[in-house]
């Protein structure tokens, strides 16, 4: 055997160690590559909510809350249930409107002609602007793009003397949950 003398070399060790290391450096590279385009084709889920009110109407004794909801994201969603103050709403208590386009503007409180029932065909939910809208029985579909307006008849027990504190709102989805808050309003105006 031929032995060169004043020659040195990587022990046998640290020459293990640096092909692990950038085998495993390389490993996270590709990882990072996969997920990165694995994720930026998944369409994801993302709504907005809006336009969101409550009402109190002290002459009918009853309340409302209403919002619309736009589903801006990639995918269509399933919305689960609606919380008002942390509470679950029923869905009988529920009746909503899809519209393929977001509202521009307020919604309105209903009249005393909904202080028992739900706002149903031809009801002017924003001024102007008449809909026909559905008694929710079941989870609600929301396709992407699209958009829902929704009222809640006397949600969480909402009283005169709600008027001007603030309720939250949530609906959640299989994969999220999204919250918004509102003010207490009178659903009352004066005459002209």
């Amino acid at each position: 055997m031929l032995r060169i003398n004043n020659e040195k070399a990587l022990s046998t060790v640290v020459t293990t160690l640096i092909i692990l290391v950038v085998s495993v450096l390389l490993a996270g590279v590709v990882a990072l590559y996969a997920v990165n385009i694995t994720s930026t084709r998944t369409q994801q889920e993302d709504l907005r909510l809006y336009k969101q009110e409550v009402w109190y109407n002290v002459t009918g004794s009853y309340s409302y809350a209403a919002l619309a909801i736009d589903n801006v994201g990639g995918r269509d969603v399933v919305i689960d249930k609606i919380q008002v103050r942390g509470v679950e709403v029923s869905w009988s208590d529920v009746a909503y409107l899809r519209l393929s386009s977001p509202i521009t503007g307020s919604l309105q409180a209903p009249n005393g002609s909904y202080a028992s029932s739900l706002p149903g065909n031809n009801f002017e939910y924003v001024s102007g602007t008449l809909g026909n809208f559905t008694t929710a029985s079941n989870d609600i579909p929301l396709h992407s793009g699209d958009t829902l307006i929704i009222y809640i008849k006397n949600p969480d027990s909402v009283s005169a003397n709600d008027i001007g504190t603030t309720i939250g709102i949530t609906v959640f989805t299989e994969n999220a949950q999204y919250y918004v808050e509102c003010n207490v309003k009178s659903a009352e105006r004066a005459s002209s």
